[in-house]
């Protein structure tokens, strides 16, 4: 679950349904929604306008802390195996 800081869905919140890793963009349910104009075709006989996520910068997004459920920054930390882990600024919790 992720938290919008900024643009015209800002304070919303969403699950993540794709990383465009490449582009540094995310696609998130219900956020950044437009209007796809689309002809008719064999999937869509009729078609018509086709509301549609559309990918959003990962820097307009702030992972939710689950301890808190508020937004949060991420921070990288050897953990006591020696393996590089990411974490919350927040609660200090570990993210799986």
């Amino acid at each position: 679950m992720v938290f919008v800081n900024t643009g015209n869905d800002k304070g919303k919140t969403g699950r993540v349904l794709q990383v465009l890793v490449k582009e540094n963009r995310a696609v998130v349910e219900g956020i950044n929604v437009v209007s796809k104009h689309t002809k008719p075709n064999a999937k869509n006989p009729q078609g018509g306008i086709e509301k549609k996520e559309a990918p959003i910068h990962i820097s307009n997004l702030n992972l939710l802390d689950a301890k808190t459920g508020k937004p949060t920054r991420i921070g990288r930390r050897l953990n006591s195996d020696g393996v590089l882990v990411r974490y919350s600024k927040k609660s200090g919790e570990e993210i799986k």
